[in-house]
């Protein structure tokens, strides 16, 4: 896993149980994603001249702990699996105060052309991915 994304917990994303509501966990994973494409070489704005889009088709998450007011978190994230046209992203956020779990799970992304269409993953992403983290994922 890469930490690639640090926030601190804001009041307005705390429920009335004083600790962050579940839906934001979901912004923080999306904000984890950008953050991994930017790491690689990929930032959002620059995908459009490869023709090639990421849609959302999954986001599976899992909580173990909570996180309140004020904690620092640190979200990390890799490329689980690498489909035909589909990449599974691996999330972990933790509160950095005490490296607790706080949350885990999948996004499950498609590569679409300018049409909407699913589309291959391009062989320049795949060799940014490599080279971030090291390997490809295996199937």
């Amino acid at each position: 896993m890469h930490e690639v994304y640090e926030n601190t917990v804001r009041f307005e994303e705390t429920d009335a149980q004083g600790i962050v509501f579940f839906g934001n966990y979901t912004t923080y994973a999306d904000e984890t994603l950008m953050s991994y494409m930017d790491a690689i070489g990929y930032p959002y704005e620059e995908r459009n001249p490869l023709e090639w889009e990421l849609h959302v088709v999954n986001v599976d998450l899992s909580y173990h702990a909570s996180a309140g007011v004020r904690d620092r978190l640190v979200n990390s994230m890799r490329v689980s699996s690498i489909g035909t046209s589909s990449l599974e992203f691996e999330y972990e956020c933790r509160r950095a105060a005490d490296d607790e779990l706080i949350v885990s799970g999948t996004l499950t992304h498609v590569g679409v052309d300018d049409d909407g269409e699913p589309t291959p993953v391009p062989d320049d992403i795949l060799a940014a991915i490599e080279a971030f983290q090291g390997e490809l994922p295996t199937a």
